[in-house]
Parts: structure tokens; C-alpha cells; sequence
């Protein structure tokens, strides 16, 4: 037989002893951060991807952990999907549960997270909060040039000279930094650095 929404909670509610008293409040708390009070009475074979995945966020708050270990939540999900366990990751954060969690998506570890730790081939290359990083290794600006592998060449040697680091992306060349660079900046658009760019600079790995 397979479950329901609430009667899988409730099985978990049982796993983690949570006391009979507290019990009912506990499966709606979990409900409603996880945003299914609509489908309490659907079988789990029956739901989507996404809310399967809200449902074992649930499953994991019924015993209110002040530790909840997320191992890539949001992966493979289509990206209103992965917005909504946003707001449910948001939602936990507010009421005070610290959250582990391993992500592949840069985007999503600058958008949620108050600490990184980035890690290349099992080890650790750098941790701080976002922001921090990205002034320590990136700076605020970026100029992204275009143009011919020789032209790129160029731009990437002349910014050596000038002491600006540089990230390649295949038919562009980012150079880092570049606030303050009186002059020595190339042409090209600017737009503001990120977390990516400051991945791609200590890993030597480009986002996919």
C-alpha cells in the first residue's frame, strides 16, 4: 500500500519519537513550511517530482532538528521548481535551523547561503560569506571581452601586465577587478563579479 502525504509524516513522526502530544502539530508544521497542505491526502506515488522533493524536507522537520543536512536538493529540478525549495530553504533559516548543504549550482550557493566553502578534487580551496569572496578574489567589476582566440590572447596578456586576473569562457575573456584599474581596463562590457567567477579562478573548473 502506498502512503499519503500526511500518513508518511506521520510514520516518520513515529521514527523520530516524537512525543504523541506534540505529534499532529509537528506533521502540520511540516506541512506547511513544506507548502503541501494541498496534497496532505495524495499519494506519494502520485506526486511530482518537485513536491516529492518538498515532502522528504518535510519527512526531515517533523522532530524540529536545529541541524537539517540537505545533499543537493535542488538537482534536476526545472528551475520554478527549485525558486519554490528556495522560499522552503529560506522559510527554515528564518525560524533558526542551520542547513548544511552541497550544491553544484553557483547561483543557488550566492542566493541561499551565509558561509561557502568551495571544494575542488576533495579538499577545500577557500571559505567565507559570498560577498567576501567575491571582493577578495574577483573584486566588484568585470570587463567581458569577445573576439578571435588572438584577440582574447592579447587581452589576456596585456591584463597580466596590468596585474588583472582573467578568466576564459570559450569565445569571451573576463577580466577581473577591474574597478579602480585607471585605465588599464580593456574594452569590452561590464557587468558586476560573482561567485563563479571566483569558483572558476580557484578550481580552474568552468561551470557547466
Amino acid at each position: 500500500m502506498t502512503l499519503t502525504v500526511e500518513q508518511n509524516l506521520r510514520v516518520f513522526s513515529y521514527l523520530y519519537r516524537v512525543s504523541r502530544a506534540n505529534r499532529s502539530e509537528a506533521i502540520e508544521r511540516a506541512i506547511g513550511i513544506a507548502n503541501l497542505a494541498d496534497r496532505r491526502d495524495t499519494r506519494v506515488d502520485k506526486l511530482s517530482g518537485g513536491m516529492r522533493r518538498r515532502l522528504l524536507i518535510a519527512r526531515s522537520l517533523v522532530h524540529r532538528p536545529r541541524l537539517l543536512l540537505l545533499d543537493e536538493p535542488t538537482v534536476g529540478l526545472d528551475p520554478q521548481v527549485r525558486q519554490e525549495l528556495w522560499a522552503l530553504i529560506d522559510a527554515l533559516r528564518a525560524e533558526g535551523t542551520t542547513i548544511l548543504m552541497s550544491t553544484h549550482y553557483i547561483e543557488e550557493a550566492q542566493r541561499l547561503a551565509d558561509t561557502v566553502l568551495i571544494m575542488s578534487h576533495g579538499s577545500a580551496v577557500a571559505a567565507g560569506p559570498p560577498p567576501e569572496l567575491v571582493a577578495e578574489h574577483a573584486g566588484r567589476e568585470a570587463v567581458e571581452v569577445y573576439g578571435s582566440p588572438a584577440k582574447l590572447a592579447e587581452v589576456e596578456a596585456a591584463a597580466a601586465v596590468a596585474g588583472l586576473r582573467t578568466r576564459r569562457t570559450g569565445t569571451s575573456i573576463s577580466v577581473l577587478g577591474v574597478e579602480g584599474a585607471d585605465g588599464r581596463a580593456p574594452e569590452g562590457e561590464r557587468r558586476p563579479t560573482n561567485l563563479e567567477d571566483v569558483f572558476v579562478l580557484l578550481t580552474g573548473e568552468e561551470i557547466a
